[in-house]
């Protein structure tokens, strides 16, 4: 079943007037390199220090032993599509990105993956070396961006956002399958519903 465009109300709380359809958007624009930062500067979508997030919750064992509480068995993730020319995508999902922030979602449960250039943040991050990269990925504090090659080693995350910015086609049909399976409340996609679909194997 083709997968139908939606408008980009990403949260059911979402408001403010960034909520217009990407579609019209002719090329992307994107968020502005950072400079070289210290361990200590906050990255793109952190709030900076004393914002940890809290422990999980910690139940107790028969013998007395504290554990880590079960997290709940995730629901199939509900999937959204945000339509978008190629030259667009990325600029479209970095707008999905903000609008999420908007509506309170965390930074650290938003991942961003795409199909063709790097977003420029992750290019940027990456000159640093990939063990520097990967270590603000598992720190599980930001927004994370990476190439849809890498969506294997990224971990799961409550929003997954798939800008379908070029890329051969196999990229894109292996990136949607992968970023289903890592998001575990919500998938939003950026592109061309046609080619999308197409990928997909849904019709165009």
């Amino acid at each position: 079943m083709p997968l139908i465009p939606e408008e980009p109300q990403i949260h059911e709380s979402a408001q403010g007037p960034r909520a217009t359809p990407a579609a019209g958007r002719t090329a992307p624009t994107p968020r502005p390199v950072p400079g070289p930062r210290s361990a200590a500067s906050p990255r793109p979508g952190h709030p900076g220090p004393g914002s940890a997030r809290p422990a999980p919750p910690r139940t107790h064992t028969s013998a007395g032993q504290p554990q880590a509480a079960r997290p709940e068995t995730p629901s199939v993730p509900r999937i959204q599509l945000i339509p978008a020319p190629a030259n667009g995508a990325l600029d479209a999902a970095d707008e999905a990105v903000d609008l999420l922030l908007d509506s309170g979602r965390g930074p650290g449960d938003v991942l961003v993956l795409t199909t063709g250039e790097q977003h420029p943040w992750a290019a940027h991050e990456l000159s640093f070396g990939e063990a520097a990269y990967w270590a603000q990925h598992d720190a599980g504090d930001d927004v994370f961006y990476a190439d849809a090659a890498a969506a294997g080693r990224a971990s799961a995350r409550p929003v997954v956002v798939v800008a379908v910015n070029g890329g051969a086609d196999d990229v894109a049909a292996g990136a949607l399958p992968a970023a289903m399976a890592k998001a575990t409340a919500l998938l939003i996609v950026c592109g061309d519903p046609k080619r999308i679909n197409a990928v997909l194997g849904t019709g165009a």
